[in-house]
C-alpha cells in the first residue's frame, strides 16, 4: 500500500474543500495519485449530490460579466446570470462567489439570448455542490451583443441578490449606466421594459384584465369599463417603462432625462434571486 503523507492529504483537501478523512481514503484508493484521487472524489460525491437535486435552492447570487472588444474581432458583449444555492451561508462563500464569476464569463461566450447550462458551466457548479454538500444550480442566464457604439453598464447590490445589466448605444458612460442599473434595482414598481412598447404582453393583459374586472365590480357595463381602463393603462405604462419612471436619485426628472441626446438604451435585464417571473 502506498504511503499517504499529511501534506498530500492537505493538498487534496484544499483542492476539494472536503474533510481530511475523505481525502485520505481517496488517496489510498488512488495509490497516492493526487489527480486520480481528486477525480475519484468528484465522481463519487457528484453521484450523491445528483440524488439530492430536489432540495430547494432559495438563496444564490446575481452576477454580471462585461467583455470589451478584442483583437480577435469580438464585439462588446455581456451576460447576466443567476446561480442558486440552498443557504445564504454558501451563497456568500468566497468560493461560491468566484464560481459565479467564472460561470458568468462562460455565459458571456455563448450565443446571444437565453443561455443554457452548458457542460462547462455545470462542471463549475458541481465543484461547489461537492465541496459544500448543498444543491447549487444554474437558474438562468442572458447574453447581449453590442455593435461598434455599444456601451454596457451594470449594478449588483452588495448582497448579490439583485442586479441589473444595461445595454446602451451612443455617447454614454458605463458609470451613468451603473447609476441607471441602481435605479432598476431600487425602483418600485420595478421597470418591465425600456419603453411602453417593450412591456411584455402577458404583463399588459394581466393588468388590463384586473382593471376591467375592478371597474365592472363597481357596476360599470363592460363596454364602459374597457374605455375607462384605457386611460388608466397609459398611466400604468409610464409607471413600469424604465425611461418614463421618475429617476430614483432625482425624482424631479425621468430616467430618459438623464441620457445624453445621442444615447439610447437598447435593453436591460433586472433580476432578483428566486423570482419566478
Amino acid at each position: 500500500m502506498a504511503e499517504i503523507n499529511a501534506a498530500e492529504v492537505m493538498k487534496l483537501r484544499n483542492r476539494t474543500g472536503l474533510s481530511m478523512m475523505e481525502c485520505k481514503k481517496a488517496l489510498v484508493e488512488a495509490g497516492a495519485d493526487l489527480e486520480k484521487a481528486e477525480e475519484i472524489l468528484r465522481k463519487k460525491l457528484k453521484g450523491k449530490m445528483d440524488a439530492r437535486t430536489d432540495r430547494a435552492t432559495g438563496a444564490g447570487r446575481i452576477t454580471v460579466a462585461i467583455h470589451k472588444p478584442d483583437a480577435g474581432g469580438n464585439v462588446p458583449h455581456a451576460a447576466i446570470v443567476e446561480v442558486r444555492a440552498e443557504t445564504d451561508f454558501t451563497a456568500m462563500n468566497e468560493h461560491f462567489v468566484a464560481m459565479c464569476a467564472r460561470v458568468t464569463d462562460l455565459a458571456a461566450e455563448q450565443p446571444v439570448g437565453s443561455v443554457p447550462c452548458t457542460g462547462e458551466i455545470q462542471a463549475e457548479i458541481d465543484k461547489i455542490r461537492i465541496s459544500t454538500g448543498e444543491n447549487c444550480s444554474f437558474a438562468r442566464g442572458l447574453k447581449y451583443n453590442g455593435g461598434p457604439n455599444a456601451v454596457f453598464g451594470a449594478y449588483v447590490h452588495h448582497d448579490g441578490k439583485t442586479g441589473a445589466l444595461i445595454h446602451a448605444e451612443g455617447n454614454i458612460t458605463p458609470d451613468l449606466l451603473k447609476q441607471i442599473g441602481m435605479h432598476c434595482v431600487a425602483a418600485v414598481p420595478a421597470p418591465k421594459g425600456v419603453s411602453a412598447n417593450d412591456i411584455p404582453k402577458d404583463v399588459v393583459e394581466k393588468e388590463r384584465k384586473f382593471r376591467i374586472e375592478q371597474a365592472m365590480e363597481s357596476g360599470k357595463p363592460k363596454e364602459i369599463a374597457e374605455k375607462m381602463v384605457e386611460g388608466g393603462m397609459r398611466k400604468f405604462f409610464e409607471e413600469i417603462a424604465l425611461l418614463e419612471q421618475p429617476y430614483i436619485m432625482d425624482p424631479t426628472k425621468k430616467v430618459k432625462d438623464m441620457l445624453p441626446k445621442d444615447a439610447t438604451i437598447v435593453a436591460f435585464a433586472r433580476w432578483a434571486v428566486g423570482e419566478t417571473s
